[in-house]
């Protein structure tokens, strides 16, 4: 293959990859982008077809090491939680007698009734306040709060 056709489909392989990741935004190809990137820059020199495709290699699989997880961390980072992912930890108030062996029990919170279950197995009490340990399921798995 010609020299310049080779660097021209180093471009064709950045455009397309840089296209799926705006197509996407979820980080899926910018790695191999970047890989593709110096592997064209590789190309202007002149170097031999394998060394630009080892180099293509190895710079996305260092940029998908290294970068990938600070990017994910800075992409999560303003994330909120919300619906049920942000019941766990917050505080409520028993308005049906939590008993676990009679499967009973209702905590409101934020406004909404939950069937709930103690942690502990312990029975807890009407009127008392609850913290929420986890969900599973369509249930509060509370525990009193001290």
């Amino acid at each position: 293959m010609a020299a310049e056709t080779i660097t021209i489909m180093w471009l064709v392989i950045l455009a397309v990859l840089l296209g799926i990741e705006i197509a996407t935004l979820g980080l899926t190809t910018i790695w191999f982008a970047g890989g593709a990137l110096i592997a064209f820059l590789v190309s202007l020199t002149g170097a031999p077809l394998w060394s630009q495709i080892a180099v293509f290699i190895a710079v996305s699989v260092l940029l998908l090491i290294f970068t990938r997880p600070i990017a994910l961390k800075y992409m999560e980072k303003g994330a909120s939680k919300t619906n049920v992912d942000s019941i766990p930890g917050q505080t409520g108030i028993v308005t049906h007698t939590i008993d676990n062996l009679k499967a009973e029990g209702q905590v409101m919170i934020q406004g909404m009734d939950w069937s709930a279950r103690s942690k502990e197995g312990t029975v807890i009490e009407e009127g008392k306040v609850v913290k929420v340990a986890a969900v599973e399921g369509v249930k509060l798995i509370v525990e009193e709060e001290m």
